[in-house]
């Protein structure tokens, strides 16, 4: 790689680990560059005001230089921040972050799903479509990588009609089956992006389960196991409350 500077590129922070004493190593996602790496010198340091700001869901300008793989980060500002996202959706922000890391390689520019990924924060901050969100980032993120979905046609390109029920398989696509996993209704809402119907939301969030777990090849994702905890805690003090 050559030696380059880059100025005031719009990014968000993904995830952060400590490095030596006083610095971090920060994986940062930038409208321009795609998922870069940034070695964040002395910001760990008592005094340091950068620390603050390499924090996820927070929209930044950074500028960095240098010709290795692991860039040097020389300057961080705050552009106006979203509202704080609390709860449940700050664990699916994490949730988000962690697949951005596993489907987007390093260098490698994606503008779009800069800007599916700001949409997705700004839904998951004020809290009143979580689950749409992340099933509309889902989809946006496999088909800006290559792995789109087609769900508007069968295995054998025959339309998919609303009151039939399909399987899903990778490395097939769309079957017809009698006792299906998902409608066609679900499938068609999908394609066109209406996510409000509950039962829509509930096949939606299986089939991307479905298919991303088929792309990670086995590889666990921290954030949903720790999301899935939340929610059955949840739901065992809901039966409490339910039975006193």
């Amino acid at each position: 790689m050559t030696e380059s500077a880059v100025y005031l590129q719009p990014a968000f922070i993904l995830q952060h680990r400590k490095y030596r004493e006083t610095s971090l190593i920060v994986d940062v996602l930038t409208r321009d560059f795609g998922r870069i790496s940034l070695l964040a010198k002395g910001v760990r340091k008592t005094k340091s005001k950068t620390a603050g700001m390499l924090q996820p869901f927070i929209p930044l300008l950074i500028s960095y230089f240098g010709k290795a793989e692991l860039k040097m980060l020389t300057d961080v500002e705050m552009i106006q921040p979203i509202s704080e996202i609390k709860g449940l959706a700050l664990y699916c922000g994490f949730y988000i972050n962690e697949l951005v890391v596993c489907f987007l390689h390093q260098y490698d520019p994606h503008p779009e799903v800069f800007g599916y990924y700001g949409e997705c924060l700004s839904c998951l901050s004020d809290g009143s479509a979580v689950e749409a969100a992340l099933r509309q980032f889902e989809l946006n993120l496999m088909e800006c990588t290559g792995y789109g979905l087609q769900l508007e046609y069968d295995d054998n390109q025959r339309p998919v009609e609303p009151l039939k029920k399909y399987d899903f398989n990778v490395g097939q696509g769309l079957v017809e089956a009698v006792d299906g996993q998902f409608s066609g209704q679900t499938l068609l809402a999908l394609s066109s992006r209406k996510l409000t119907d509950p039962q829509v939301l509930s096949e939606a969030k299986i089939l991307m389960r479905t298919v991303i777990d088929a792309y990670l090849q086995g590889r666990q994702l921290k954030s949903r196991a720790v999301i899935n905890k939340i929610m059955k805690h949840a739901s065992a003090e809901r039966d409490l409350q339910s039975r006193s």
